[in-house]
Formats: C-alpha cells, sequence, structure tokens
C-alpha cells in the first residue's frame, strides 16, 4: 500500500483531482469537502478517520443522520460523495477495500422540476423596461436564457467572444469542460443587439470588460444576483409559480418538447451528458398534453 496522508491532506488531493480531471465547479468541491469534513469529525469522535474507518463506522454514522431528521437528499448527495471519495483512495492505494461497497443509496423519489407556462413566459419577458441600462441587459439575459435553456451560471459567465450574432449562436462551455453551441432565436438576437447599441457602454461606464452582461459595478455579475432580478420581474408581473434558479431553463425544455422537438435535441441543447437527465421533461410535457385534453376535448 502506498505512502499514508492525513486525513485533511488526502481530503485536499481528493478535490485537486476531481477539479482537474473532471472540471466540476467550486460549489460542488465545496460540497463534497463539507460531507467529508462531518464525516471525518464524526469518525475522530469515535477514535477513528477518514482512511481507516470500516463500512460499520459509515452505517453508523449514516444511521445517526438519520436519526437527526437529515433529509434523504441530503443524504444521498452525502453517499454520492463517499463513494467518489472512496473510490479515489482505492485507485490511489490507500486503501485495501472500500467501505462503500455494499452501502445502497436510498431511494428518491423524482420530483418534477417547476416550470411556467408560455402565459406566465410572456409576462416575465415583458416587464424589464427597455430605457433603463439595466433592465434592457435583464431583458437580452431573459430572453437568451428561454431561447437557449443555459444554466443561471453559464448566463451570467458569458463572454463577448462566446457570442456570434451574425451566425445567432452562442458557444457554451459546460460541466465537465463540454462545449456546445446553443441557437439563438431571432427575438433573443434583436434583443441583445438592442441592449449592446443602447446599454452596455453605460454598464462598463468606460471601463474594458469582456464580460458580455456586466453589473452595474462594471464586472461579473453573480448567479445570486441575476436570481434576485428574476424574482423582481416575476412579482411585477404577478407570477405567483414558485420560483427557481433553472426555471427559464425548465421552461425552455418543456416547452421545446410540447411542440414536438426530439428528446435527443433537447439534451444536446441542455448540455445533459445522460439521457436519463433530460427525460425528466418528457413527464412535464406529458402531464401538460394530458391537462390540455380534459381542458379542451369534448368528451374530455
Amino acid at each position: 500500500m502506498a505512502d499514508k496522508y492525513t486525513p485533511n491532506s488526502i481530503i485536499d488531493l481528493f478535490l485537486d483531482d476531481l477539479w482537474s480531471t473532471k472540471g466540476l465547479s467550486d460549489n460542488t468541491l465545496s460540497a463534497y469537502r463539507t460531507d467529508l469534513r462531518h464525516l471525518d469529525r464524526y469518525l475522530q469522535k469515535q477514535g477513528d478517520d477518514l482512511v481507516t474507518c470500516s463500512q460499520f463506522d459509515i452505517r453508523n454514522y449514516l444511521a445517526e443522520r438519520f436519526d437527526k431528521g437529515f433529509a434523504k437528499t441530503s443524504s444521498a448527495r452525502m453517499m454520492s460523495s463517499l463513494r467518489r471519495f472512496y473510490g479515489y483512495l482505492i485507485v490511489k492505494k490507500q486503501i485495501d477495500t472500500d467501505p462503500m461497497a455494499l452501502i445502497e443509496s436510498p431511494k428518491l423519489a423524482r420530483k418534477l422540476p417547476d416550470s411556467l407556462s408560455e402565459e406566465d413566459i410572456d409576462r416575465l419577458l415583458a416587464e424589464p423596461e427597455q430605457d433603463d441600462p439595466i433592465e434592457c441587459r435583464d431583458k437580452a439575459m431573459l430572453e437568451l436564457l428561454y431561447a437557449t435553456g443555459l444554466r443561471v451560471s453559464e448566463l451570467v459567465g458569458l463572454t463577448m467572444e462566446q457570442l456570434s450574432l451574425r451566425q445567432g449562436l452562442v458557444r457554451i462551455t459546460g460541466k465537465g469542460g463540454k462545449e456546445r453551441l446553443v441557437p439563438l432565436g431571432e427575438l433573443a438576437v434583436t434583443e441583445i443587439e438592442s441592449y449592446l447599441k443602447f446599454a452596455r457602454a453605460e454598464l462598463l461606464k468606460g471601463k474594458q470588460s469582456d464580460v458580455l452582461f456586466p453589473s452595474k459595478r462594471a464586472q461579473q455579475m453573480t448567479r445570486q444576483t441575476f436570481w434576485h432580478r428574476i424574482k423582481l420581474y416575476a412579482l411585477r408581473a404577478g407570477i405567483t409559480t414558485e420560483l427557481s434558479p433553472h426555471t427559464l431553463r425548465h421552461a425552455f425544455a418543456t416547452h421545446l418538447l410540447n411542440h414536438g422537438a426530439d428528446l435527443r435535441v433537447v439534451q444536446l441543447l441542455l448540455g445533459h451528458s445522460d439521457l436519463s437527465t433530460t427525460q425528466i421533461y418528457t413527464h412535464v410535457a406529458t402531464a401538460r398534453l394530458a391537462t390540455l385534453h380534459s381542458e379542451h376535448h369534448p368528451r374530455g
């Protein structure tokens, strides 16, 4: 077996490996670090650590989490972290036996993503005022988000060089460093052209930046800031559906399928590596079709 490391150093090495080989986001890496540190603190109280613990130790830890009322989703994420971590230790010959090998993850009910109706989307996108530079920017962002199904993190991170208005395309580097080309659509192109002509320079205040949608401080906007902007416009539009940062992404996928788009095309546009991730939207679309049938069919 290879030389041993301390629990803290092995966590750092594991996260460095994930960052370099998988291209995971800072948020995901931070979640993994938190999960592993929580387990390590528990194990240290038992006189053990992450490297030397057994399957029995981890089962006891998970049972304690269950007794404390942790949600299944939280435990499922924790177990995903542990499976990757102990798989890494096996590969690096830090352990001989994987303590997670015989531990099953909790079965989760598949939650359908919240979405908005096409009427709701129309009201939301009509809210920003064109004569205000910030709202002009927001309108272009909302139109682009609904037209492309980007993740909010992908949207706020866009640079000028990723955009080709002449071709009507945006080039996205998604999870794992995978690139995809996504068509913008005519309305999004029109709103982005208007924003670039009338608002972007005013937001930059003379500063040089490649950020496509800068904040009022002429910097890259945070996901949280744009999320608050979405909620503001939803409130103004009288939309009562519970929103999430991915609401427009969900609406993009659902509305495409409602209008007959091929599931694999939607998969490519969303940047999903696995078709099963995209298939959840078919349930949303089917539910919508059933509702329409019941409302409009003479024998519905």
